[in-house]
């Protein structure tokens, strides 16, 4: 007999081989029905997993992401199914599940385009129906070998290569097998809505060396309602992309002659970042931050000592060498190195702890072309970057006052709904990461406690740490439910002992700062590109690059028209005219289009008794006012949607 210990901590006695299955079947057979998948002390199985030893479980469904992970994971086993029925003689490479469904990349005899996929989707579901069993089996490495090798499948062989004997599965479903750890749903007739969304290119093992594989994207669902849904978010995701909510608000531009991902700010553009940037600037002034300004560049010596240069530097882009031989410069990367020389430049006292330096600094990473994504992802950007250096015994309060930061930023900007997650160390890949067991241990503490007393709901994911410290990140859900990393959080204690930082102690003895990297924006790339995506271009009143814009009905109106933009101007209210020659109601689509959060329309009777039609957007036409009244109107907005949610400081 075997004890299985529940998640609300009740156990029970089964005999030793009992599956996974058979346990939820013993406790409902709802339970059994709606699971997907099992964890079985922390690793996630099939629930054909027999238990063999006393263990902890806990099951999966559609709701939970370990669920949807085994449903995807299959789902592109029965693509590839599917697209072996189809083309004889394909070869695969990998074809996981990610984080809004599955791909397959595959090495097709014929080329496969947008226009196969209905057929494609056709036959998937076919198979579907078939409600074809996902059958586990352990093979020898030379069995495996014997077997794609006999198949004419290089791919495949070469992962093989690569495996240890004694950790290889195969997975079969229908005539379809392949080399695979697993876990997978019970069978393929949950699958019943399948959408195949795209055809790209993707090298094999993501090398411009190797062969160019075609990678089939999809996404599957448990029922046709969910994938509907799906489909009406993915509609109204593209009305949201931020590169083309950006190029018809005129907030940034990119140009091939400048380079790929170095993004060009225009005016509107600059102006909405320089709001953000002054925003935040005001936080950190109530918090004690000190601004610093560091160069875009630094000699390679300061990122080999930090081991930016060890870790980053394939991804960085090539040194540049100047006219004396040996020496080598480096494009910025990140900031910390050149703050932690801003903190060594004078001998520091235990009571000018914490020192708190920020900046707006932007760093350049080489990214691969084809993972450059409008403001996502880019070369070049700027950080919302500040490293604070603490005592120990400022650690948590310090750490504590970041997240209200971070918090409150949220709150301004109505991201309402956010989960913290906790990213530590890989423990099967302590190599990824510098400084001892101890100081990563200590670093972890600090975080978990600090969440935990900000009562913040969390998650933890391991591996996702940075390679000098754990992290705090912040995942946020726009208005469309779609996930974001913004924000985090990080401490530090090794970049302190690589630069040798000190202060005087009260004992007069010198003792060693911790370090708190943290970003609220994350970057102001990527932040804009979310928060336009969130807003739809709607943007805050108070953060509109155009809060007004006036619409003279001809141009016999342009003088008045005029002066009520200076009228505003002049009262801290952003408005321009719209003088073109044409009509009204084209000047109106047009402007609403471009997200003016008011429209003011002059003609004969404004013009004379001094008044403005106000329309409104998303509301319509609000009536005649008076210019004063008009302004305070503005006024009272601007002050709800930032005084309602002051910064109050613990």
């Amino acid at each position: 007999m075997v004890k299985i210990t529940f998640p609300d901590g009740s156990v029970k006695e089964y005999a030793k081989g009992t599956t996974a299955c058979q346990v939820a079947e013993s406790i409902s057979p709802r339970l059994a029905a709606d699971s997907l998948a099992a964890s079985v002390n922390g690793a996630t199985v099939d629930l054909s997993h027999p238990i063999e030893e006393d263990a902890s479980i806990r099951f999966f469904k559609w709701e939970d992401d370990e669920g949807k992970h085994a449903f995807w994971h299959t789902s592109s086993h029965l693509l590839a199914e599917a697209l072996e029925t189809l083309y004889p003689g394909i070869k695969f490479g990998i074809g996981p599940a990610i984080e809004n469904g599955f791909y397959y990349d595959v090495d097709a005899p014929v080329p496969i385009t947008e226009a196969d996929l209905p057929k494609i989707e056709q036959k998937m579901t076919e198979l579907a129906r078939n409600k074809e069993p996902l059958v586990r089996r352990e093979v020898s490495k030379a069995e495996a070998l014997k077997t794609f090798t006999e198949k004419g499948d290089p791919y495949k062989v070469e992962l093989i290569s690569d495996l240890e004997d004694g950790t290889i599965s195969f997975y079969t479903n229908g005539c379809f097998t392949d080399l695979c750890r697993g876990p997978h749903i019970p069978n393929t007739g949950a699958i019943k809505a399948i959408k195949l969304t795209s055809v790209a290119g993707a090298y094999w093992r993501g090398n411009e060396h190797n062969k160019m594989l075609t990678r089939i994207y999809g996404i599957s669902f448990p029922k046709k309602s969910m994938l509907d849904e799906y489909l009406a978010m993915m509609e109204e995701a593209k009305k949201r992309d931020h590169r083309k909510l950006g190029k018809e608000l005129e907030l940034f531009t990119f140009s091939q002659r400048v380079g790929q991902g170095l993004p060009l700010w225009l005016p509107k553009g600059a102006a909405l970042r320089d709001r953000l940037e002054q925003f935040l600037r005001n936080v950190q002034k109530q918090y004690g931050y000190q601004q610093v300004i560091t160069p875009h560049i630094g000699n390679k010596d300061l990122y080999v000592t930090s081991g930016h240069y060890a870790k980053y530097g394939k991804d960085s882009f090539q040194p540049i060498h100047t006219p004396i031989e040996g020496e080598e410069y480096l494009l910025k990367p990140m900031n910390c190195p050149h703050h932690c020389e801003i903190y060594r430049s004078k001998p520091r006292s235990y009571k000018e702890l914490p020192v708190r330096l920020a900046e707006f600094g932007t760093v350049y990473r080489y990214e691969q072309s084809g993972e450059l994504h409008g403001l996502t992802r880019v070369r070049g950007f700027t950080q919302d970057d500040a490293h604070l250096f603490v005592r120990p015994d400022q650690l948590l309060d310090e750490f504590e006052r970041v997240i209200d930061i971070v918090l409150y930023i949220f709150k301004t900007l109505k991201f309402d709904s956010y989960t913290a997650q906790i990213s530590l160390r890989d423990p099967n890949n302590r190599e990824k990461y510098i400084g001892t067991d101890e100081n990563w241990e200590k670093a972890e503490s600090a975080i978990m406690q600090a969440a935990k007393e900000k009562g913040l709901h969390t998650i933890v994911e391991y591996g996702e740490a940075a390679f000098y410290g754990p992290k705090l990140d912040f995942m946020v859900k726009d208005a469309i439910g779609r996930k974001w990393q913004l924000g985090t959080i990080q401490v530090d204690y090794n970049l302190p002992e690589r630069f040798d930082l000190t202060y005087k102690g009260a004992d007069d003895k010198l003792h060693r700062p911790i370090m708190i990297h943290r970003a609220p924006f994350g970057s102001m790339e990527r932040f804009v590109a979310v928060l336009l995506e969130h807003t739809g271009g709607k943007l805050p009143l108070w953060l509109s690059p155009d809060q007004v814009v006036v619409l003279p009905i001809s141009e016999k109106y342009n003088d008045y028209a005029e002066e009520v933009v200076k009228y505003l101007n002049d009262r801290d209210v952003r408005a321009q005219i719209d003088d073109r020659n044409e009509k009204i109601g084209r000047k109106i689509r047009d402007n609403e289009l471009k997200r003016i959060p008011f429209l003011l329309i002059v003609g004969e009777k404004e013009a004379s008794e001094r008044l403005v039609s106000v329309r409104a957007q998303g509301e319509g036409d609000k009536g005649q006012m008076k210019l004063d009244a008009f302004r305070e109107l503005i006024a009272g907005l601007v002050e709800q949607e930032t005084e309602a949610n002051k910064l109050k400081i613990n």
